[in-house]
């Protein structure tokens, strides 16, 4: 008698898309970014999301945005219907970067202005949640005021999902992630192994004495090395030329880490 076929596993039964969500950012940390920092970045997220006319309202070169009345970023969405008449939705957006729950009292001045201006959606864009105060406000405001607009939240889930689509931007602004590395991290990487390639590329102490190059080119390398022996160490820096693996494992990650940044393979410049 044949063996009866095995059952087929979780993996094998999976649909083709689920395979897709194999890849995720995992989460995302804005920790880094200032409120300012956080506006551009919703300013960016807003324009590849398919706005246009993106306004960022910020009025001043200022940290804050004392000019904004109640919205941060004004953009309009384009929208069609099902007999292929287009119509624009203006949109007010008024982002939140806060360290704990954004609470009620964070949300009225956007209202309030959005009463007196009607744009058809008020979006409140945070980078990481509403406090469950601000969500019961939210409900409670639009049962009794039924305002002639909608009101929408985008907290860290929602973000989360636009910047897997749209990975530039985590990049760009330097958020973090729990995937992959900031983009502020991978520059301080490429620029430890560069100094680390080129005080393994230049002459002993001895040896450097003995060279005829000019005084102030032989001050200049004798300097740049104690700074580097004083940055990382001199047993790291040694041992970085200890072989030829070892020199071959410093050029490789080098290389790797310059092709991450956009160089093309097997760049060692120092």
């Amino acid at each position: 008698m044949e063996n009866e076929p095995a059952e087929p596993t979780e993996e094998q039964t999976r649909e083709p898309q689920d395979a897709e969500d194999d890849f995720a950012l995992g989460s995302l940390d804005f920790d880094g970014l200032s409120p300012t920092d956080f506006e551009e970045f919703c300013f960016d997220l807003m324009s590849e999301s398919g706005f246009s006319n993106v306004d960022w309202r910020k009025g001043t070169p200022l940290s804050s945005s004392p000019s904004d009345r109640g919205r941060d970023i004004v953009a309009r969405k384009t929208l069609t219907d099902i007999d292929g008449h287009e119509y624009e939705e203006r949109w007010f957006v008024d982002c939140k970067h806060y360290k704990r729950g954004v609470p009620p009292d964070a949300l009225q001045g956007t209202l309030a202005w959005a009463n007196a201006d009607r744009p058809a959606v008020v979006l409140f864009l945070a980078s990481g949640y509403l406090t469950n105060g601000a969500k019961d406000w939210i409900a409670e405001y639009e049962r009794t005021n039924r305002p002639p607009f909608r009101i929408r939240v985008w907290e860290k889930p929602q973000l989360l999902k636009l910047v897997e689509k749209h990975l530039d931007l985590a990049f760009k602004h330097d958020v973090g992630t729990s995937t992959l590395r900031r983009v502020s991290e991978i520059l301080a990487a490429e620029s430890e192994l560069t100094e680390r390639l080129w005080y393994g590329r230049k002459p002993t102490d001895e040896d450097l004495a003995a060279n005829d190059w000019s005084e102030d080119i032989k001050a200049a390398v004798r300097e740049g090395k104690r700074m580097a022996e004083k940055e990382y160490g001199v047993d790291v820096l040694e041992k970085d030329v200890a072989s030829d693996w070892d020199w071959g494992y410093l050029s490789g990650r080098a290389s790797a880490i310059r092709w991450v940044l956009g160089d093309d393979w097997h760049n060692l410049d120092s």
